[in-house]
């Protein structure tokens, strides 16, 4: 059966728990959450006992998991094996061994499956087989007009309320960081003392969570985001900031992203590669986005000798207004269409 993690989250706690989980998406907050509900329930009917395998390589031993599945608890009558798969694919010999487990699930085992990746390219017979036995719950990201009834939602869950321009206001404040709406919302629950906020109360309590800073710009152009891409550009602009200063770390990404783009052409480990570069798998979606709209490497680099360009500008040792050069290189890489920005 399929559930939204919300719905999964809200399951009462003495309520049947099922021999296997599927908890995917991009929207990690959800992910997390709707997880911890299966593990609060999980302990609230008396397992304590809790194995968790990280299956983040090609080199993950399943062998082991299945070995696991077999043997007898020791500490509690039941157990939950966990299994962290980044990447949402467990490959032919994973996949395999989760389908016998749901074939013949051992009475004193509940596996939950958590991956932060997910499409309909990762379905397969595993994760039917998981649909057969137990529950999937996939995390899409919370699009942008639905932002505000999620917001809505949660400040009720939390014992708050606020008015319609209020909840616009905080909407616009975090710009989709679901994690940074939560963390204002727990405030606001404190805060509130029971009434409804309204627009003043909410701009005087909430932080602004919407900081243009050059790491929500490069994660926006990798995102694919370019609506926010220009929106953060002027910011950045109006609050005195200079091209010259964002140019080190916007070359730094397209840079890594040319070589995850030669890595990718040559059928190389995508996901070792992020790692020896020191991107972590929250931050590992939004390059494989921007691979996805520009697979060739010849384009990154590019987009890199087109970041040097707008530097020696920035530096006033080239022609052009940096800025404008600036905001059609980055368009350029949010938005396939754009690249033609480059010829302008």
């Amino acid at each position: 059966m399929e559930m939204t993690p919300e719905r999964l989250l809200a399951l009462p706690a003495d309520g049947p728990l099922h021999p296997a989980y599927l908890i995917a998406g991009p929207e990690m907050l959800r992910v997390l959450e709707a997880a911890d509900g299966v593990r609060r329930q999980a302990r609230a009917q008396g397992i304590s006992e809790r194995e968790i395998f990280d299956a983040d390589s090609r080199d993950f031993n399943w062998n082991a998991l299945q070995a696991s599945f077999n043997a007898p608890s020791l500490f509690s009558a039941r157990r939950l094996l966990e299994v962290r798969l980044p990447t949402g694919k467990p490959g032919k010999e994973g996949a395999q061994a989760i389908v016998d487990f749901c074939a013949n699930p051992p009475p004193d085992v509940i596996l939950l499956v958590t991956a932060g990746d997910w499409s309909k390219s990762h379905q397969g017979k595993w994760s039917d087989a998981i649909a057969r036995i137990g529950i999937i719950s996939v995390a899409w990201a919370i699009k942008p007009h639905e932002l505000a009834q999620w917001v809505e939602s949660r400040l009720r869950s939390r014992g708050t309320a606020a008015d319609p321009a209020a909840v616009q206001i905080l909407v616009e404040r975090v710009e989709g960081n679901l994690l940074a709406a939560a963390q204002e919302i727990d405030k606001l629950s404190l805060l509130a003392n029971g009434q409804v906020i309204d627009a003043g109360q909410m701009q005087s309590l909430v932080a602004d969570a919407s900081r243009y800073d050059v790491f929500r710009l490069t994660d926006a152009v990798l995102a694919g985001q370019a609506g926010q891409v220009s929106r953060i550009l002027a910011g950045l602009r109006a609050e005195g900031e200079a091209v010259a200063g964002l140019m080190p770390m916007v070359v730094k990404e397209l840079v890594r992203a040319a070589a995850l783009a030669q890595v990718q052409a040559s059928g190389g480990n995508l996901g070792a590669e992020m790692k020896s570069q020191g991107i972590w798998e929250a931050r590992q979606a939004p390059f494989k986005r921007a691979l996805q709209r520009h697979p060739n490497p010849a384009r990154w680099e590019r987009f890199a000798a087109q970041a040097s360009r707008i530097d020696r500008a920035a530096k006033g040792r080239g022609e052009g207004d940096p800025w404008i050069l600036l905001e059609r290189l980055l368009l350029a890489v949010a938005e396939a269409q754009a690249v033609r920005l480059l010829a302008a």
